[in-house]
Parts: C-alpha cells; sequence; structure tokens
C-alpha cells in the first residue's frame, strides 16, 4: 500500500459487508449483535470516507448504490480472507474439531446413531453438531459445513449430493396387531394417520390424500390425524403405534431394522426429488479432522442397506 493511501475503517468495513449482503441495517444488527442505530452510524462513517452515498434507502431495506456495489466485492472478498486468516491461525486446533450444520431429524434420525464408530475410529477429533433449520451464513460462523435436505444447486456454495430419498408407508408392529394380512392400499383405508409437516418438506413427497388418490382410492379423513414439524416426531409417534406415517425412508431405517417399525405393503419405496447434500463455500480449506468426516460421511452414505431386501 503506498504510503497516500488511506485504509477505510474496518469495523465500518464489516458492518457494511454485513447490510449489504442482508439487505437490511437492522437485520445487519441483529448478525453483529449491535443495534440498528450503530449500524447506521457506521454507514455514515464510510460514506463520509467514501465521498458518495453506498446505499440507496427503501421502504423495509436497503439497495446498494453504484459505488456501493463496488465495494462491496472487495469487502465481502476482505472478510472472507479474514475468516480464512482466523482459521490459518487455529489450524492446530480445527484439526481435532468439526462444526457441522444439519437438520433436526436428519441429526437425530440418521447422523446421531452412526457417530459412534466415527469416534472409534477417530477418538481425537471432537464433533460439535447445530442442529437446526436455518441456512447457514458461513462468513459469520464457525460451521465447517453443512448438510440440507432439499433441490441442491446452492448459490456460491460447492454442492455435493449425499444420497437420495424416497417416501415409504410404516408403522409399528403393534399398531397391525389383529388385523388380517396388509397386502394393498386398500388395506390401509381404515387404520389412524399421522402427517410430516416438516418445514423442509419436499413438494414432491405425497399427502396421504395424494397417495391414496394415486392407488385409485377416496379416503374422507385422509387429512385428520396426530400432526409434527418434524419429521423425527412423526417416526417417534408411528414407533409408539399411533398411526401409518410415510416415512422418509433413510431416516427410518434404524426403526424398520431394529423391528420398531415395519414396512406393512409389498411395494417399493417411491423417490422424491429432494435430496440430503454436503454443502460448503467453494473457498474452503479443510484441515485433517474435516476431510476424515467428509469421508467417512461418503462411507456411511454407500453403505449397506440394513432393510434393502425388506423395502425395495
Amino acid at each position: 500500500m503506498a504510503p497516500s493511501e488511506i485504509m477505510p475503517p474496518f469495523l465500518s468495513v464489516r458492518v457494511f459487508e454485513a447490510a449489504a449482503r442482508l439487505g437490511s441495517f437492522a437485520r445487519a444488527a441483529e448478525e453483529l449483535g449491535i443495534t440498528a442505530g450503530a449500524v447506521s452510524q457506521h454507514i455514515k462513517i464510510l460514506e463520509e470516507f467514501a465521498g458518495q452515498p453506498l446505499f440507496r434507502r427503501l421502504g423495509r431495506g436497503v439497495e446498494l448504490t453504484e459505488a456501493g456495489r463496488a465495494g462491496f466485492a472487495h469487502a465481502s472478498a476482505a472478510m472472507a480472507e479474514m475468516l480464512q486468516a482466523g482459521r490459518a491461525m487455529r489450524a492446530g486446533w480445527r484439526g481435532k474439531r468439526i462444526s457441522v450444520s444439519t437438520p433436526p431429524s436428519f441429526a437425530s434420525k440418521w447422523l446421531i446413531p452412526r457417530l459412534s464408530k466415527f469416534q472409534e475410529q477417530f477418538p481425537d477429533i471432537e464433533v460439535r453438531l447445530s442442529a437446526d433449520m436455518t441456512l447457514v451464513d458461513f462468513s459469520g460462523s464457525d460451521i465447517d459445513f453443512a448438510i440440507r435436505y432439499g433441490p441442491g444447486g446452492y448459490e456460491a456454495l460447492h454442492c455435493e449430493r449425499l444420497m437420495s430419498e424416497s417416501v415409504i408407508v410404516v408403522a409399528s408392529p403393534k399398531l397391525l396387531e389383529g388385523y388380517s394380512p396388509l397386502r394393498a392400499s386398500e388395506d390401509l383405508l381404515h387404520l389412524p394417520l399421522i402427517h410430516d409437516d416438516a418445514a423442509e418438506r419436499d413438494p414432491s413427497c405425497p399427502t396421504w390424500s395424494m397417495w391414496f388418490a394415486a392407488r385409485g382410492h377416496r379416503r374422507e379423513d385422509a387429512d385428520r390425524g396426530l400432526r409434527f414439524n418434524q419429521s423425527s416426531l412423526a417416526l417417534e409417534a408411528a414407533v409408539a403405534g399411533k398411526g401409518l406415517v410415510l416415512a422418509k425412508r433413510q431416516l427410518a431405517l434404524r426403526d424398520l431394522a431394529s423391528g420398531a417399525l415395519v414396512a406393512p405393503l409389498d411395494e417399493s419405496h417411491a423417490p422424491v426429488s429432494f435430496a440430503y447434500w454436503l454443502v460448503w463455500p467453494r473457498a474452503r480449506r479443510f484441515e485433517r479432522a474435516q476431510i476424515a468426516f467428509l469421508e467417512w460421511l461418503r462411507e456411511q452414505a454407500i453403505e449397506g442397506d440394513p432393510v434393502a431386501d425388506q423395502t425395495a
């Protein structure tokens, strides 16, 4: 840098980057843990430095001016480099710890039951799970990578399909006691139903009304029954004998393998359009722990299916 050049105030640049990325002073304040007034003050400082407006104030948000857009491209890159610098400084620490974001139901029904295998293989690596539906802001968190259920193609991120998903009818053996053998969809017309209303619902995943209609039946009470906003809760209700559920098969595998759930119909599972994806920033450089966990995840995803013969 030439001696005559003046650096913009770093804290103000950080605030500017957050406000520009989020399109809102209020959301930037929330992310940075400061007041909206403080955000406005930092933007004012930076606009005085620039000698021109960086934002246009809209009704409930803001948009960048031409000067703001030019500055944001560099500010965003600078924040990414700062985060990478921090990662490099903590390389020894990060070599023994990983942070993963994952949907709650995937964590509880698929990932956590398998984690003991990883811990046996890598006892020196600490795994930290963040189980929530909030999309990760990789520029402002310590999350190494995320597992997401969705259509893929997430902008500005590396996206790797971990495994596909399908839907299958499952129930507790206790629920089916006393019923004659169930061989066809009409045999389910009088059994109680459970509904999976998870936030990450796949549009191609059928409701019970759709499922019965596709098989030529009309069930008047197909929309009635217990409803849950997480797939894992719908599965737990099914294990407890509360009804049939159209389950995400990957999440139901352990309960099917243990016999806590059964697939009563002799029909194949129906593929859906969503899948489980591994995502992380394209420029991310991983240490030993992250590489080991990613390789282990891939192995788990392609491992033999313990109930394939029962449901395929």
